[in-house]
């Protein structure tokens, strides 16, 4: 059965740095198409990361973005994996109103080391080694927060997030990842896939539904690396080419962004957790600096007047006689 497609392709999706949210018209299936350009481009340039590096990080970033639609909140979701490979830390920092960051940890020769007999299609276990991937809802400091670990198994990211969805969400999922540069720039491309539970809306049988995953599944899979980070094929219209036979409808996109929550006045209060001693050994050339590890900005502190600002702050909340 055809079903005519929803929103007019060229409508739907076009540009970058976006979330779009799409429902199959004749099946229980809903899912999320994630396009990302100079945001992320913006986040991983800020630090000279090893296109290896830079490249996991950009996985992390899109399906950090593209899973967060999983759960209805608003706050924060982090993918944070912790591993004993030459990547060590890697975070993928995401927050409702569409904000991105992302920072990775990593030793410099052994991923050089990694990159010289890599195989293309096995980046994790040759980056990453062995470890967990955290996946956290931080819904603020007046709700719980809510994790899932899984293990650091599979081939690629988008492996480690299948794992993740079928144990902790128990979810039939499926995730397709690209991240590449395009003219120097780079560029992400990601669509999630969930079969929706429960009682179907479509009169489909078991089997039916069955029938119908299986053949989103294959068609996911055929997609092509360069249609998900093309610039000129618009989102609506590259998950048309894939689905038209079943009928998508498209809905409103959300947009993404590169954007850091550091401040001077956030570090400022970093400065007030140290006492004398610390702060005297951290001064360079009469100066103490200090580096967001997220966004590599640079902020500049007189260390006399953190001295004298601390110092204050202590007298203050010293109880008075």
């Amino acid at each position: 059965m055809t079903t005519e497609f929803s929103v007019p392709a060229s409508s739907k999706g076009e540009g970058d740095d976006l979330i779009l949210p799409f429902k199959f018209e004749v099946a229980d299936i809903r899912g999320r198409l994630a396009r990302l350009g100079p945001a992320l481009d913006t986040v991983l340039k800020a630090h000279d990361y090893p296109d290896a590096v830079a490249k996991l990080l950009g996985e992390a970033l899109i399906l950090s973005a593209t899973i967060a639609g999983t759960f209805k909140f608003d706050g924060r979701f982090v993918l944070q994996a912790s591993t004993n490979g030459p990547i060590s830390l890697l975070i993928a920092d995401f927050t409702t109103d569409g904000s991105l960051r992302g920072y990775a940890r990593f030793d410099e020769k052994a991923v050089a080391k990694a990159e010289s007999d890599m195989t293309i299609s096995a980046p994790v276990p040759r980056l990453m080694g062995t470890g967990h991937l955290a996946f956290t809802v931080d819904q603020g400091a007046d709700m719980e927060n809510y994790q899932g670990v899984v293990a650091v198994e599979g081939a690629t990211m988008a492996d480690c997030a299948h794992e993740y969805l079928r144990q902790s969400e128990q979810l039939a999922a499926a995730v397709r990842v690209e991240v590449g540069k395009v003219d120097g720039n780079w560029r992400g491309g990601a669509i999630m896939l969930e079969q929706l539970a429960g009682a179907s809306a479509h009169d489909r049988t078991e089997e039916e539904a069955e029938d119908d995953w299986h053949r989103a599944m294959a068609l996911l899979g055929s997609v092509k690396a360069e249609e998900m980070l093309d610039v000129d094929l618009a989102g609506g219209a590259l998950l048309y080419r894939l689905f038209n036979e079943d009928g998508v409808r498209v809905y409103e996109a959300a947009a993404l962004q590169a954007k850091c929550r550091c401040s001077a006045a956030r570090m400022e209060t970093v400065m007030a957790s140290f006492g004398p001693e610390d702060l005297q050994s951290m001064v360079v050339d009469g100066q103490i600096t200090a580096t967001c590890e997220f966004c590599n900005a640079v902020y500049v502190f007189d260390p006399d007047k953190v001295a004298s600002q601390n110092a204050q702050a202590d007298q203050d909340q010293t109880p008075k006689e």
